[in-house]
C-alpha cells in the first residue's frame, strides 16, 4: 500500500514538473519578445526546406554550435512535425559526415525519449494537442498491425513521422528500453545515409536531396512490403 502511494506521489510530481515546463515555454513564447522572435525564426528556418539556412543558423553560434544543434533536434521532436532531416544534413555539412551522424543520431534519440516520457506522463489528451488526433490514430492502427516490430519498421520508413511515433509509443504499455533500442537501431540507416550525402551537399543540391529521399523511401517501402508478405504467409500457414 505504501509503495503504491509513493508511486502515485512520484507520478504526480513528475506530471506537475512536465506541465510547469511546458507552461513556462508557452508563456515565454507569448510574453518574452526575444523568445517569440527566436522561435519564429527557427520555424521559418525549418519551413524553408533549405539545409544551408539551418547550417548557417547553427554555425552562427560558434563554439556552442553542436549544443545548439542538439537543442534544435529536441525542439523539433517536441514541436512535431518539423523536418529533422534538414538538421541532419546541416550537421554533416558543418561538422563532417561521421561527426554529424553521431550528433544527429544522439540528439534524435534524446528527442525521442523526451516525446516518449511526455506522452507517458501527461497522457493522450495532451499529446493530441502537441501533434494531431488523426496522426495518432494512424499510428495506433500501424502498431496494431505490426505488433512488437512496429517501432523498428516505423523508424525505417521516412514518410512516417518520427516524432508522432515517439509520442504514440509512450501511450502504449511497451517498456522505455524496448522503445529506445528499436528507435536506435531503426533510425541508424537513415542517419548514416543522410549524413554521408549531407557532407557532400552544396546550396544548389536540392534536386539531389529530393532524389535521395525518394530513393530511401522506396527502399524502406520494399522492406515494409516484404514484412507484410511474410506476416500474411505466416497467417495462411497457421490457418
Amino acid at each position: 500500500m505504501e509503495k503504491k502511494t509513493e508511486q502515485k506521489k512520484n507520478g504526480l510530481i513528475g506530471k506537475s514538473a512536465v506541465i510547469l515546463l511546458l507552461a513556462a515555454a508557452v508563456l515565454a513564447y507569448f510574453f518574452i519578445p526575444s523568445v517569440h522572435d527566436l522561435y519564429n525564426e527557427i520555424a521559418r528556418m525549418f519551413s524553408s526546406g533549405d539545409f544551408t539556412v539551418v547550417r548557417e543558423f547553427v554555425e552562427s553560434y560558434g563554439a556552442y554550435a553542436a549544443a545548439v544543434s542538439f537543442a534544435l533536434m529536441i525542439l523539433q521532436s517536441v514541436a512535431a512535425p518539423l523536418p529533422a532531416f534538414l538538421l541532419t544534413f546541416a550537421n554533416a555539412n558543418l561538422f563532417g559526415w561521421w561527426q554529424g551522424a553521431v550528433l544527429s543520431w544522439s540528439s534524435a534519440m534524446a528527442g525521442a525519449a523526451v516525446c516518449f516520457f511526455i506522452a507517458r506522463i501527461l497522457g493522450r489528451d495532451v499529446v493530441e494537442k502537441l501533434t494531431s488526433k488523426a496522426g495518432l490514430k494512424q499510428i495506433d492502427v500501424f502498431f496494431e498491425k505490426h505488433g512488437r516490430l512496429s517501432i523498428l519498421i516505423a523508424r525505417l520508413l521516412p514518410f512516417i513521422s518520427f516524432d508522432i511515433v515517439s509520442y504514440a509509443a509512450g501511450l502504449t504499455s511497451m517498456s522505455f528500453w524496448s522503445f529506445f533500442v528499436a528507435t536506435g537501431i531503426g533510425q541508424l540507416p537513415a542517419t548514416i545515409i543522410y549524413s554521408y550525402v549531407g557532407g557532400m551537399l552544396t546550396g544548389g543540391a536540392q534536386m539531389l536531396v529530393t532524389a535521395l529521399l525518394i530513393l530511401f523511401a522506396l527502399s524502406a517501402l520494399i522492406v515494409l512490403l516484404r514484412q507484410l508478405y511474410t506476416e500474411r504467409q505466416k497467417k495462411r500457414k497457421d490457418s
